[in-house]
């Protein structure tokens, strides 16, 4: 077979490649979070607050970050639960070394926890010495 006839198929290769990225990405869901006590539950009193990052694709993937200030966390996660009520957590976020916290690679929601997060009832929280049912939280809403 020529190299003609070998590269006369690439471009439909290339379209498909194309395509499949554009529409994986299309489907995913970045979710700016502001993490504050005053959506723990019960709300807490404090100066502590988080932001960051958590994007949930298509296939179910989760990746992301969070950045907080005024806290020394103990630990972090993502928790079923909507707002005002408290759930169990469903992913353990890593602390980086910059005292950040991020979602560990290969984080993956289960189909029910998927259904969970498109009605807005997911959630990640930093818990503290002093605080340690949680101190700060942020809602994930699509």
């Amino acid at each position: 077979m020529s190299t003609l006839h070998r590269l006369r198929g690439m471009p439909a290769v290339f379209t498909a490649a194309a395509l499949f990225v554009v529409t994986t990405s299309v489907w995913a869901t970045a979710v700016t979070v502001k993490l504050t006590g005053a959506q723990e539950t019960p709300p807490v009193k404090t100066a502590a607050t988080g932001t960051g990052t958590i994007t949930i694709n298509a296939d179910k993937s989760v990746s992301g970050k969070i950045k907080t200030t005024g806290i020394e966390g103990t630990m972090a996660h993502i928790h079923t639960g909507a707002p005002g009520e408290s759930g169990p957590p469903i992913i353990t976020l890593t602390k980086d070394p910059d005292g950040g916290w991020s979602v560990p690679p290969g984080a993956v929601l289960t189909d029910d926890q998927y259904a969970v997060f498109k009605a807005g009832h997911l959630y990640v929280n930093v818990h503290s010495a002093e605080h340690v049912p949680g101190e700060i939280r942020g809602q994930l809403t699509p």
